[in-house]
């Protein structure tokens, strides 16, 4: 069974700061397989990086941008650059960008439209931008109950264990999304209790969105008063700001906190993230004499490099040069549906999904594509920088076990 549920579009947000004007639109190239001279390096590291450039033909199967080449900011790497506390005070010690983090944050702020008094930082990646947002939660509402559905990244379960918040799983509907009926239910078995509530923006498996307006109605007619939503965005968070309605998900549209992963959409050689919140509490902010700067995140030590590679990419591609990324993107995904139709494949999409669902893949077409699976089903995902050569490729050996289907 295939889920046809159609996404609305909305024109693009127009990029005003001024600050920003003067920021390079470059158009993103063609997949980058990024070959390093070996020169100078021990045979255990050539051995690694002959091993990685082997397996990055056939990587498919992870949201991972590969079009975005990082190497120009080589020189960085001769410097430790540590944001460490909070981003709007620089330390005393002098290797950080936390003047880059800032523009960063800004960036973010504008798209995912967050009111005045925002707060946010740049994260270690997707799971402690969830932990993040949980943690803000939980200061507001000390008694609250989580609930995220079954499909949630495997960071929100952790994070509420790490904070001694009880959560309830919540069922999903056939194309991953939540299922409101079941929020409605269990949210109403407990209506004096404040509800914090997960929304994920594109699971893990199946991309499917959570609307975090429907959210709240759930949660109105359940009895809810006190509530906290958390948008979990890690990979399509940029791409759906830029292509959809943006009321959805984002920080004027319900979600009090947003978190979204830099090594996914943009590719970048380190695990990183942004976390974007409506509101800072006070309540968590340290003063730290050694540091001179206030401790407000969950990591205190933050990589200085992430907020760097995030601002290269931002100012090289700038809202117009992730749109055309996320374009090229959903025609790649498109024409992927169409290759797999014509050679009879099963498989399915959700609207303007960048996932692609197929049914029963041989284990040793999984294995060699490295292609998670659930349930019977596996996926390949045409992040930025796929090319059709490499779905083409998948199709071939797709193609050959197609009669008969001797799996």
């Amino acid at each position: 069974m295939t889920p046809r549920t159609q996404a609305t579009m909305s024109p693009v947000a127009p990029w005003r700061r001024a600050a920003r004007s003067a920021m390079t639109r470059r158009r993103a190239g063609p997949r980058l397989r990024r070959r390093t001279t070996t020169a100078g390096l021990d045979e255990r590291l050539i051995h690694v990086l002959r091993r990685l450039d082997a397996a990055a033909p056939k990587s498919i199967g992870y949201p991972v941008a590969a079009d975005i080449d990082y190497r120009p900011l080589a020189p960085f790497l001769r410097h430790l650059l540590n944001n460490i506390g909070d981003p709007n005070v620089d330390p005393i010690y002098y290797g950080h960008a936390k003047d880059l983090e800032r523009d960063v944050l800004d960036f973010y702020a504008h798209l995912f439209r967050a009111p005045e008094g925002w707060a946010g930082y740049v994260t270690s990646g997707g799971s402690e931008g969830n932990l993040h947002g949980l943690w803000l939660a939980r200061t507001k509402y000390p008694n609250a109950i989580v609930y995220h559905s079954g499909a949630s990244h495997y960071s929100v379960a952790k994070a509420c264990h790490l904070l001694g918040l009880p959560s309830v799983a919540i069922a999903t509907t056939a194309n991953g999304e939540i299922d409101y009926t079941d929020l409605q239910q269990q949210a109403g078995r407990l209506p004096a209790r404040p509800a914090i509530v997960v929304a994920n923006i594109g699971t893990t498996i199946t991309e499917a969105l959570d609307d975090v307006p429907r959210l709240h109605a759930e949660l109105d007619t359940a009895g809810i008063t006190h509530r906290y939503i958390h948008s979990d965005a890690a990979f399509v968070g940029i791409p759906r700001a830029l292509t959809q309605d943006q009321s959805s998900f984002d920080l004027t549209g319900g979600a009090d906190s947003i978190s979204f992963s830099g090594h996914k959409w943009l590719g970048t050689p380190l695990p990183c993230g942004v976390v974007i919140a409506r509101r800072g509490h006070r309540e968590l902010a340290r003063a730290v004499r050694y540091t001179g700067s206030p401790d407000t995140t969950v990591s205190g030590s933050r990589s200085g490099l992430a907020a760097v590679m995030l601002w290269y990419a931002n100012n090289q591609l700038g809202e117009k040069g992730h749109l055309k990324r996320t374009l090229r993107a959903q025609d790649l995904a498109a024409y992927a549906c169409r290759q797999l139709t014509e050679i009879g494949w099963p498989h399915w999409r959700n609207p303007n999904a960048l996932t692609i669902m197929l049914h029963d893949v041989p284990r040793s077409i999984r294995q060699q594509w490295r292609l998670p699976t659930v349930g019977g089903w596996s996926h390949i995902i045409c992040a930025p920088g796929i090319t059709r050569q490499q779905v083409d490729a998948l199709v071939a050996e797709l193609r050959v076990v197609t009669p008969g289907r001797n799996i």
